[in-house]
């Protein structure tokens, strides 16, 4: 029974896990991504953080190469003391930055990888002497890690997820991060804002309908720092017929410092103890020409300054730091903040643009919420409250997961299979102003050439259309529109670039008609939700009248009894109109009196005639993008190149851990084996001491090549060697097995024999009509059970433990079950209803009734084969036709 409950369930498990239905959301930071997952399971909260294999909330966003080995998240981490070199961070904070400027913010961190420029002017990181991987890539594998995370924590597949990105994150590191996530097999619904993500979770369960407030969200994460100024307010909405109040918010500005973070007082606390501990070696030593040395010092600083946070005063220790050389020192927390002065006063620049570019002062802000790591940090909130005169700041989020459990909310609501019951309304914009640039023939560089096309904080997504007067193909130059606002690391305002081809053949081929217009092209621009804009569509617009030939017609009226005093006839021989756009044609029309008969018109073929006709034509116009520079998207060869690589990574990973699995597998197959053989005494009851023996000498026979020969086996001989392991030793525990399981399959058995005799007496009187046959056969099964259980039971006691036994408890329930399946059958036969006897009738009655029977059979069968089932149809009064009820 057990058996088949179980297949039961497995069967309704899949059919539930095609119906659910999940969507992720992924908040990549510089050093850490954390992974939320929305999946609609009964009896768990909707939106989960997904932990990783070490249990842990969140994941260090690293990867790393060691001996054509791949690793992610904590295994890469597990690393990093020893091999600096082959483990990458910061990835996130390198994508569609120039060459120039990653290999600049890597040698400030003291990050000792080998990047190497690419044939766009990107950054490429060499992992070895053969092989390098562009950046798009390397956060392709760490998304596909993340992606992963929320499969194994939802066990469904997860391919739609929404990822969070930082304000100043400009065009190229939007569309480097999306095809990032292409390469990991991830459709992304939408990029999110960070600060929106958090917005969102800052309102949802919170009422607005009484009070509309500005909230400021500080971020001050490991890289960067922003201030967000988010307005929150309610409207009315009508649902279901009941007016509701339903909440929204409205980004109104954000303001930023890419470059100052934790990382910031961390490298500070690197300086002063690198220039301590070479001070305590001397000898002209400098530890920061050493990765190792520094990668060590680097990870206790970390840990320094996390003691800091909540004690005035810290130690650090470092093994080994340089030439077998241990470093310790402490540090207080007035010290820190001493390093660190310059630092406090540029954590404020953000929020004091927003609030002078939104003319509010600090008094107007409702709540200050501080969210990311480097909030924690005493020094700055106290900086933080001495400014807006407040003795507490507002803590209400939790710091490192409001960004990722917002943007989820914001991934329920776009996804088509998940809808949750809450409500906000979110209104964000781009953190940049566009403008377009046009450059061609006979087109002068002026303002008429630069337009001003998406203004900064402007709602997302927009559709954007722009139309110019001109004949000749041209080029198009999408740019942000300050240079002093510019992504960081970006030079060049210029971020895309298109040709826009056509449109001079196409003036060519109109030239010699009519144009009753100049020639204008209409641009069709997009600003998407994930923040990038493009040039979707370019059309040539041509307008022209000519005069064409259209046949006349001649209305004439015969054998009309009435005709109407408004009817017309047109019979201008040569007359000559105008036709606009709308192709409308003047008709001659008859009216019909109350009581006339009017036929048809007939047509008079009378020539043609010429009209004046205006049209308009739209010609598709050819779009081809010319980026250039780190900005500029992979050819499909090289995407296509790079999806091959990584799933040749991943397959890789994939047997790698499988070999590890079935190596453990077989260790502890090995160790679970011996020390039940050789320490309990059960086991002699079903084994000879030579069997068991022999069993063990083949154990450490193979516990002996797992460590030595067997060190680097392929999972195939892993699993090969488990095998034959248990082929040997599964007899053994077989028969012990069965040494219990069979006497209580033989006692269930008879238990349900003595239970299904019980029934079958009283089917006597509850359910008489059962077939006595049916009862004799059962009957006869319930005997035959019954004597092969003695038969076998008796067999059983003269055969030996050591032996192979007679019969299984697996056949004891089969037999069960088939008695089961026969009783069922039985009891499952329904009730037979009662006879209702006819009245007798008499002789007149009977006569009469076959004549009537035999006239309407005669009339039916006359009918032809159609009408058959008309005759069930009652007739309408008034002699109209029956129609069906709806």
């Amino acid at each position: 029974m057990l058996f088949r409950l179980g297949i039961f369930l497995s069967l309704l498990s899949l059919f539930l896990i095609r119906s659910e239905s999940a969507v992720s959301s992924i908040d990549l930071g510089s050093e850490w991504l954390k992974v939320a997952v929305v999946n609609l399971k009964p009896g768990q909260s909707p939106i989960t953080i997904a932990i990783n294999e070490m249990s842990k909330r969140k994941s260090p966003a690293l990867v790393a190469f060691q001996s054509e080995t791949r690793l992610l998240g904590e295994e890469a981490a597990g690393i990093l003391a020893r091999y600096p070199d082959k483990v990458f961070s910061n990835l996130r904070d390198m994508i569609g930055k120039p060459y120039q400027d990653v290999k600049r913010s890597a040698d400030s961190m003291y990050l000792p990888f080998d990047v190497v420029e690419d044939s766009r002017g990107a950054a490429k990181i060499r992992v070895s002497s053969d092989v390098s991987y562009s950046v798009e890539e390397l956060l392709g594998m760490i998304l596909k890690y993340a992606s992963n995370l929320a499969e194994f924590h939802s066990k469904v597949t997860v391919k739609d997820a929404v990822i969070s990105v930082p304000p100043y994150f400009g065009q190229a590191e939007r569309k480097g991060l999306l095809k990032a996530a292409e390469m990991a097999g991830i459709n992304v619904i939408s990029l999110i804002n960070e600060h929106s993500g958090a917005a969102l979770q800052y309102g949802i369960d919170k009422d607005f309908s009484n009070e509309s407030r500005h909230v400021i969200l500080y971020d001050m994460g490991s890289s960067s720092t922003y201030a967000a100024l988010v307005f929150y307010s309610a409207y009315n909405s009508k649902e279901f017929g009941k007016t509701v109040s339903v909440n929204q918010f409205q980004v109104k500005d954000v303001r930023w410092d890419s470059e100052l973070g934790g990382q910031n007082m961390e490298l500070r606390l690197v300086e002063y103890f690198a220039d301590e501990f070479n001070k305590q070696v001397g000898n002209g030593v400098d530890v920061r020409k050493h990765p190792k040395a520094m990668a060590k010092l680097k990870k206790q600083v970390k840990r320094t300054k996390e003691i800091l946070s909540a004690n005035t005063a810290a130690p650090i220790s470092v093994e080994s730091l340089y030439d077998d050389r241990d470093f310790r020192s402490t540090i207080t927390r007035e010290k820190f903040e001493e390093l660190c002065a310059d630092l406090w006063d540029k954590s404020l620049v953000p929020v004091k643009e927003v609030l002078k570019h939104s003319g509010l002062k600090a008094d107007d802000i409702y709540a200050v919420e501080l969210i990311g790591g480097a909030t924690r940090v005493p020094k700055l909130q106290a900086t933080l409250q001495e400014y807006f005169g407040r003795k507490d700041l507002d803590k209400h989020l939790d710091a490192d997961e409001a960004i990722v459990l917002g943007s989820a909310l914001h991934a329920a609501n776009l996804s088509d299979g998940i809808k949750l019951n809450r409500k906000l309304g979110m209104v964000d914009g781009s953190s940049y102003g566009f403008v377009v640039e046009l450059d061609g023939a006979d087109l002068s560089k002026d303002e008429a050439t630069r337009l001003l096309l998406v203004p900064r904080m402007k709602k997302l997504p927009s559709k954007i259309f722009k139309s110019i007067n001109h004949g000749k193909d041209f080029e198009v130059s999408l740019a942000y529109d300050r240079e002093d606002l510019l992504p960081p690391g970006i030079t060049s305002p210029v971020f895309a670039h298109y040709a826009v081809s056509g449109l001079t053949d196409t003036a060519e081929k109109y030239s010699s008609r009519n144009l009753s217009a100049p020639i204008k092209t209409n641009l069709h621009f997009s600003l998407s939700r994930s923040g990038i804009l493009s040039l979707d569509q370019a059309d040539a617009v041509i307008q022209i009248t000519e005069w064409i030939e259209v046949p006349k017609k001649n209305l004439t009226v015969e054998n009309t009894t009435s005709a109407s005093p408004n009817a017309s006839v047109d019979n201008g021989a040569n007359s000559t109109s105008v036709e606009s756009n709308s192709n409308s044609e003047s008709d001659g029309g008859v009216s019909n009196g109350s009581n006339s008969t009017v036929e048809e018109p007939s047509t008079t073929d009378l020539g043609t005639e010429r009209k004046l006709k205006k049209r308009t034509f739209k010609i598709p116009l050819k779009i081809v993008e010319k980026t250039t520079g780190p900005g500029m998207p992979l050819s499909k060869e090289s995407l296509a190149e790079a999806k091959r690589r990584l799933e040749a990574l991943d397959k890789k990973d994939a047997e790698r851990r499988r070999t590890a699995e079935l190596k453990n597998n077989l260790e502890e197959y090995i160790y679970a084996t011996k020390e039940k053989l050789e320490t309990s005494e059960d086991f002699e009851k079903v084994s000879s001491n030579d069997e068991r023996q022999s069993v063990i000498k083949k154990l450490d026979e193979v516990q002996e090549w797992l460590y030595t020969d067997g060190e680097d086996a392929s999972a195939s001989e892993f699993q090969d060697r488990l095998n034959s392991l248990k082929a040997t030793a599964d007899p053994i525990f077989f028969r012990f097995k069965e040494l219990t399981a069979r006497p209580e399959a033989v006692e269930v058995a008879r238990q349900y024999l003595s239970d299904l005799k019980q029934t079958i007496r009283g089917w006597e009187t509850e359910k008489p009509w059962l077939p006595k046959d049916r009862i004799d056969e059962l009957s006869t099964s319930m005997d035959k059970l019954k004597t092969w259980l003695d038969e076998k039971e008796a067999e059983q006691k003269k055969t030996s433990g050591y032996s192979t036994p007679v019969f299984t408890s697996e056949e004891v329930y089969e037999k069960v079950f088939n008695l089961q399946d026969k009783a069922a059958s039985i009891k499952r036969i329904p009730k037979p209803k009662p006879k209702v006897e006819k009245p007798v009738k008499n002789e007149t009655e009977t006569k009469s009734e076959n004549t009537t029977s035999s006239e309407k059979d005669t009339s039916e069968n006359d009918k032809p084969a159609g009408d058959s089932d008309s005759s069930t149809n009652e007739k309408v009064k008034g002699g109209s036709e029956p129609h069906d009820e709806l």
